[in-house]
């Protein structure tokens, strides 16, 4: 450790991050995140970490995107309330594994151990009430509320939700 720190500075940083999150034995949660928007505008955000530990990051990925598709849902109740007909919500989402276990009901010997009640998104899905995207990670806004991420990409995040002009 201490070659890795002292020769590389720019490891350094890294590496101490890291050290610190897997010093705290009580905080091994993921951090779950999303945006939505409506017309174009943002109408509910949500970074929070996970109540579970998750075994996999497909696991946490399928956590994260099933709260989502949770708010999804309540948001076109929402507009249906106030006299408006959405469209289905679309749910964008930067994990082809937690696509693919949404989309297959089919039983995994590498996924038996998520909780049942992730799974109501299958029936969702099946229904049609919720399209499922995939958004490559460069392209996420929803990446800076989960993870640090470079100004750049930051600034791009806040462009497309229109926060920076």
């Amino acid at each position: 450790m201490y070659a890795m720190v002292s020769t590389r500075p720019d490891l350094a940083h890294a590496i101490g991050l890291v050290s610190r999150f897997m010093s705290d034995l009580d905080r091994k949660r993921s951090i779950s995140g999303y945006i939505f928007t409506v017309g174009g505008n943002t109408v509910s955000w949500k970074s929070c970490l996970q109540s579970v530990v998750a075994l996999s990051t497909t696991e946490a990925e399928y956590i994260a995107f099933s709260e989502a598709v949770k708010e999804g849902i309540w948001i076109c109740g929402l507009l249906e309330d106030m006299g408006l007909k959405p469209e289905k919500a679309t749910v964008w989402c930067d994990s082809q594994s937690a696509i693919c276990l949404s989309k297959n009901n089919a039983f995994h010997e590498r996924t038996k151990h998520v909780a049942t009640k992730y799974h109501f998104i299958r029936d969702i899905i099946e229904e049609g009430e919720v399209e499922v995207l995939k958004i490559h990670t460069s392209v996420n806004p929803a990446d800076m509320l989960t993870k640090g991420i470079p100004v750049y990409k930051f600034e791009a995040a806040l462009e497309f939700l229109k926060l920076l002009r």
